[in-house]
This record gives C-alpha cells, sequence and structure tokens, in this order.
C-alpha cells in the first residue's frame, strides 16, 4: 500500500502542496464527500462484488467524452457515476457494473487484478465510481496517480490485497470488507488486507482538503 506516511509527513506534504498551488480545481473538496458529507463508514460492509481483470484504465473506467462533466455540479456528478465502467468490453464484461436503467451501482465493492487505474492522470476515475455507489476496491496493485487521486478526492478506499483474489472470486459472490480488521471475507473465506495506515483519516475526512481544514492547515468555510 502506497501509504502518504505518518502523521507529520502527511501534514508538511499537504502543506506544501497547498503553498505551491499542487492541489487545484474544486474536484477534491465537494462531490459525495463535501465537508458537510464527511464519509462515516460502518466497521463493516457487506456487498456483492464486481471483478475486473488487470491493467483496467481510466478510460474503461470513465471514457474522456464524459470529462467534460463537472463533478462539483451536482447533477453532472450524478450523471458521470451513470458512466463508471462503460469503457469494459461487453465480451468479457457480460454482466453490467451498471443495471439498465439504473444510475447506481449494486457493486459497492470493486476487486481489480494487478494495475488498477492505469492510463490518465484524471481524478475523474475515482470520483465516478465512487458517484455510483462504489465504497472499496480492493486491487493486487494500483496505478500511482488513481490510487493518490482515490486518497484525494476521499471517494474511495483502495485497498491493496496480499494475494490474487481474481481468480477464485466471481462477479456477484458477497464478501464483507472488515476496516478495522483489514481483511475482506468472500464466499467463507477471510483474506488479509494491507493496511490503509495514515490515508484512511484523509479519506474518511471527505479529501485533502475537508482533512486539511480539520487539521487547522487551512481555514474552515
Amino acid at each position: 500500500m502506497r501509504a502518504l506516511g505518518g502523521p507529520k509527513t502527511v501534514n508538511s506534504s499537504l502543506k506544501a502542496r497547498f503553498r505551491n498551488g499542487f492541489v487545484h480545481g474544486s474536484f477534491w473538496f465537494t462531490g459525495r464527500n463535501s465537508c458537510e458529507k464527511c464519509r462515516l463508514m460502518p466497521a463493516k460492509l457487506t456487498s456483492p462484488v464486481y471483478v475486473v481483470s488487470d491493467n483496467i484504465d481510466t478510460d474503461q473506467i470513465i471514457p474522456a467524452q464524459y470529462l467534460a462533466l463537472v463533478p462539483t455540479i451536482p447533477e453532472e456528478y450524478e450523471k458521470l457515476g451513470s458512466y463508471a465502467m462503460i469503457g469494459l468490453p461487453d465480451d468479457l464484461y457480460p454482466t453490467r457494473f451498471i443495471s439498465e436503467g439504473n444510475t447506481k451501482t449494486e457493486y459497492r465493492i470493486v476487486i481489480a487484478g494487478k494495475n488498477f487505474g492505469c492510463g490518465s492522470s484524471r481524478e475523474h476515475a475515482p470520483i465516478a465510481l465512487g458517484a455510483t455507489g462504489v465504497d472499496v476496491v480492493v486491487a493486487e496493485s494500483y496505478a500511482r496517480i488513481f490510487f493518490r487521486n482515490s486518497v484525494a478526492t476521499g471517494e474511495l478506499y483502495p485497498y491493496e490485497s496480499r494475494e490474487r483474489l481474481i481468480d477464485s472470486v466471481k462477479t456477484g459472490d458477497v464478501a464483507t470488507v472488515d476496516f478495522d480488521a483489514d481483511t475482506i471475507e468472500i464466499n467463507g473465506q477471510v483474506h488479509s488486507l494491507k493496511p490503509m495506515g495514515d490515508v484512511r483519516p484523509v479519506i474518511e475526512a471527505g479529501g485533502l482538503f475537508n482533512y486539511a481544514r480539520q487539521k487547522g492547515m487551512i481555514e474552515s468555510r
């Protein structure tokens, strides 16, 4: 897991980003995890899972033609979510991630292989997944920028698995993620996940901006 380091490291890193204008735009402090809607996740989450393979890129998560949608506008945030995973090829993924006629997915947990979220640096990718109702991605590994964007936006928990789950799990299987124990239970088997570490409170705060406000690094609105 690519943790951001200890509390001092997180704080100094965030201060540098705000000072240098690294964190830009308004995507990272609005959406469903705005300051008024900070994430209050239960200790456990149970949901059917959606399973995808290795090297799922951001074009498959949210194709480029939908990037004109502005996540800071509530209606467009919801619409963005309705297109999540629409780039997956139908022949490889016959079960639709979002069933026809709906804008939300029933799969709050995504199980993935290696290098999930590779491709462009668009923060729309984790935002789209969060907007459609995904709370957790459990992947064998992540593209670094997708992992960072997931934490920065506060849209979902990017857990890293210790083993290759996609070979033994299928879409529709029911899983339970235990956030305190850092485990996922599927089909009666409990699998250990790499701890979220210092990024968990950033996600639970609703992303970098909310976390910075909570820690007094920037003024509260």
